[in-house]
């Protein structure tokens, strides 16, 4: 799968309440934290569509196209389909504006697994369980998916990949790309930026 056919998601409409302020503005190593987010999925991804709370002053970064949820805090589910009514290629990598520090051949691994059309789904194992982001999704399936989810009330990211056909990179694998971590990890708090 090449660049051409994979666009990415970047969620950024929650309330950074654990952090106590606007976390993706966050400078971190001399940038914002969505900044980093944007710039992780830029080899991999032909467009970025970040996705934020209505209202906010975020700016697209780089030439990545920015779109409001309709109503704010909804959730991760609810960005998410908002973002799937975006994008334009048959592929979407999707990842959250909190992960400064992505390896991209781990974001490859993941569209690379999405190998035949019976897999929906691609997501890393992490301790003994799939991790819903990063996670690399087909467009078509997991917007039917996210609307029919939404629409029943479901709000939990989780719930998309338990409705679609999903396969789990194993941890020892992915980790060999990765052998710190760094894909996985997310800024909650102020503390998580040390």
């Amino acid at each position: 799968m090449t660049t051409g056919d994979v666009s990415a998601i970047v969620l950024a409409g929650g309330r950074s309440s654990r952090f106590g302020r606007d976390k993706l503005a966050e400078p971190f190593s001399g940038r914002s934290l969505l900044e980093h987010a944007v710039d992780g999925v830029r080899p991999i991804a032909r467009e970025i569509v970040v996705v934020t709370r209505p209202g906010s002053g975020e700016s697209p970064h780089g030439g990545a196209i920015l779109v409001h949820d309709a109503t704010p805090f909804e959730g991760p589910l609810v960005g998410l389909l908002t973002g799937l009514r975006q994008v334009t290629q048959p592929v979407v990598l999707v990842v959250g504006g909190d992960m400064p520090t992505m390896i991209p051949s781990v974001l490859q691994a993941l569209i690379d697994r999405l190998d035949g059309p019976s897999v929906d789904a691609v997501v890393l194992e992490h301790d003994g369980r799939g991790r819903p982001l990063p996670g690399v999704l087909r467009t078509a399936p997991a917007l039917a998916a996210a609307e029919r989810l939404v629409a029943a009330g479901e709000r939990r990211l989780r719930a998309l990949y338990d409705n679609l056909t999903t396969t789990v990179i194993d941890e020892q694998a992915w980790r060999t790309l990765d052998p710190d971590g760094r894909t996985l990890r997310d800024i909650d708090t102020p503390a998580d930026l040390g």
